[in-house]
């Protein structure tokens, strides 16, 4: 390929994208209705099909009122200790007690399914958070974890129990779903896919319709041009 093929193809490529920009500006009532569309159907789906989920969070600090840290071991001891304590969060035994605890009627599955156990960087803290379609469940389940753990963390530890330092309150905004989210993925969605279906019908048409079609396709040019009779009302 010599260098004014290359050039030649270059400036196809550049026209080619130029048209699609175009034809995206003539379709912008297609793109726009989608774009739409897509904001009012996710904006449905999430207010009428999603149940909204609550999160509670107490938070429990591992080491006791006993214990000192005089050391850097002391300190390691007291992060090793800390994701010990993560796992012990959710083995049956705790899990159980919290159910009986709290009186509610779920399962072992059910309750680690709706629980997380964070420990914040470089803390010594538990934060013990809950999920549950009812705010007043997540926060209570929250309250009977920060209690069945301080207990076991002792019973382990052989010391004092070690203090809860935030109870969890009943949370007034649902943590999930996020309906602001939502809309705009759905409105993007709804105008790509537009965008995608223009694209592929303009990549699908190998019809000439004009004299610039006749000059970069087929590489001639046109001695005249006839113009489209109008129709007689």
């Amino acid at each position: 390929m010599n260098e004014s093929e290359r050039t030649r193809k270059i400036e196809e490529t550049q026209i080619d994208l130029i048209e699609v920009f175009h034809l995206f500006l003539r379709k912008w009532w297609l793109i726009i209705g989608c774009l739409v569309l897509g904001v009012l159907v996710s904006g449905l789906y999430t207010k009428l099909l999603i149940t909204p989920q609550y999160s509670a969070t107490s938070t429990i600090y591992v080491l006791s009122k006993t214990t000192s840290i005089t050391s850097v071991t002391d300190l390691q001891l007291g992060t090793q200790l800390t994701a010990d304590f993560q796992m012990l969060a959710k083995s049956r035994t705790v899990v159980n007690e919290v159910i009986e605890t709290s009186g509610m009627d779920l399962t072992y599955s059910e309750l680690v399914s709706r629980m997380n156990v964070e420990n914040p960087s470089e803390t010594h803290m538990l934060k013990l958070t809950v999920t549950d379609p009812d705010p007043a469940t997540a926060a209570k389940l929250s309250n009977a974890y920060a209690e069945v753990m301080t207990e076991q963390v002792a019973d382990i530890m052989n010391t004092d129990k070690p203090n809860i330092a935030e109870r969890a309150v009943e949370p007034t905004s649902p943590a999930s779903p996020n309906f602001q989210k939502n809309v705009l993925m759905g409105g993007l969605a709804g105008a790509a896919l537009a965008c995608l279906l223009i694209l592929v019908q303009y990549l699908m048409n190998d019809t000439i319709q004009t004299e610039e079609d006749v000059r970069k396709y087929l590489g001639l040019h046109t001695l005249a041009a006839m113009p489209l009779e109008k129709r007689r009302k």
